[in-house]
């Protein structure tokens, strides 16, 4: 059966083994979620559930979303999230999902969105080359150099790499062990880092198996 809850990234930590080796490992605060909708296939054509994570006071929601959540009949929720389900038919909406859906051993892709690294040069963003620091270099040694353009085509074509934006994209990591599970206090810790920072929003779901 599929297994995905929503979570926040409570920053990395390590854990030792039984052979007394060190594992980097990211805790991860998960859940409880609630089940606000379900898709059925017979109904909708595929089968899924949305999760609420987090509880909100009513004045930080708008009209439309109040309704969509009193009409499920559940406490009020900041963060909706809809996961593609196989075993979706086995819960109903009102459920609570919690950590313990998930046991040591198990394999998940972990998604959040990467940190932000604002306005960035070709070097930093794109590992370019940079010019030669030599006597003569100028103040160019971390620009982006030519572009290549002649009189034909006359123009830079499109998905050059360049100077702009950088991180603040949502990004997956696929195939992290899950090394601990902590029922009362709502952890999972998996092995090796996780997308975002401290307090990021983090989507678990079961890895596809091969």
């Amino acid at each position: 059966m599929d297994k995905a809850i929503i979570g926040r990234k409570v920053g990395m930590s390590q854990i030792f083994d039984e052979n007394g080796r060190i594992i980097p490992v990211t805790v991860i605060e998960a859940g409880p979620c609630v089940v606000v909708q379900k898709k059925v296939g017979e109904k909708d054509g595929y089968s899924a559930l949305q999760l609420g994570f987090e509880d909100v006071e009513a004045r930080k929601l708008s009209k439309p979303e109040q309704g969509h959540l009193n009409k499920a009949g559940v406490a009020l929720k900041r963060h909706l999230k809809e996961f593609k389900l196989s075993g979706a038919d086995g819960y109903s909406v009102g459920d609570v999902i919690r950590a313990d859906m998930f046991a040591e051993g198990d394999r998940v892709d972990c998604t959040g969105v990467s940190k932000g690294k604002g306005y960035q040069g070709a070097v930093k963003r794109w590992g370019a080359s940079r010019g030669a620091m030599s006597h003569g270099g100028g103040p160019v040694h971390r620009h982006a150099g030519s572009m290549g353009a002649n009189s034909s085509p006359s123009r830079v074509f499109p998905g050059k790499k360049m100077p702009g934006h950088m991180g603040a994209e949502q990004v997956t990591i696929l195939n992290l062990d899950v090394v601990k599970v902590d029922p009362e206090l709502n952890l999972i810790a998996v092995r090796g880092a996780v997308p975002g920072p401290r307090r990021g929003l983090v989507y678990l779901r079961n890895s596809v198996k091969n």
